[in-house]
Formats: structure tokens, sequence, C-alpha cells
């Protein structure tokens, strides 16, 4: 298969799955879309978010709207911070994805290093 198919699919699933394309937010997505706006207005942009490129996008298989930069930063709302924006983290070995107030309470022992080492610098940040 060439790099050109190669892109062709990875376009085709991005499209798929994750678009920018406000048109093809509905109703529900506009509302969240409406209150993560608000939210950036009101209490800024989270301090480990760079603000560079950032703008609006869809994941349609999870249904979550964010904002996302130049640097594939993800920040939305979550259920604990309602009014406010936190980041969206992944972890770099396991690919664990969540707020990073959900993936402190991971195991460490049973984490890669590289996950721990990536979750200790948010503890020195908070520290």
């Amino acid at each position: 298969m060439s790099s050109g198919d190669d892109y062709f699919i990875g376009e085709y699933i991005m499209q798929e799955f994750y678009t920018e394309d406000l048109s093809k937010f509905g109703h529900r997505e506009r509302v969240i879309l409406e209150a993560i706006l608000e939210a950036w207005n009101t209490h800024g942009l989270p301090s480990d978010f760079w603000d560079n490129e950032v703008r609006p996008a869809f994941n349609m298989n999870s249904g979550n709207v964010f904002l996302v930069n130049s640097e594939y930063q993800v920040c939305m709302l979550c259920d604990g911070t309602p009014d406010t924006l936190e980041v969206w983290h992944t972890l770099p070995y396991s690919g664990e994805e969540g707020f990073i107030f959900d993936l402190a309470d991971l195991d460490r022992n049973s984490l890669h290093p590289d996950d721990v080492e990536y979750l200790e610098q948010y503890d020195a940040m908070e520290a």
C-alpha cells in the first residue's frame, strides 16, 4: 500500500469519527460548545493548555465536544468542574485517557515508568 493510500485511509477514518466542521455538530454539540466558549470567556483556558490555533472539535464516536490546539492538546468541560475547562490527558505509554485528577488515582505500581513520570510532572505542579 502506498503512503498516499495510508493517508487516504487515515483521512477517511478521521473524517468519519472526528470533525472540526461546525456544520456536522448537532444541536446538543452546539449547546456544549456554547458552554465551552462561555467557560473560556469566564475562566480562560487551563494554564497547561497552549493558546495556539485553538479550534472546536467533535468526536462523533464518544460524543465529546472539546477544544484542540496546534499541539493536539485537548481541553473540555468535565462533570467535576462544569464551568471551567480541564485538559484531557493521554498517558504516553499505555494511552490511558482522562482528566489528570482521574489519572492520578491509577495504581502507579501497575503503570509503565513513562506513564508514572508523566503523572509525576503534575504531582510537582500541584505541590
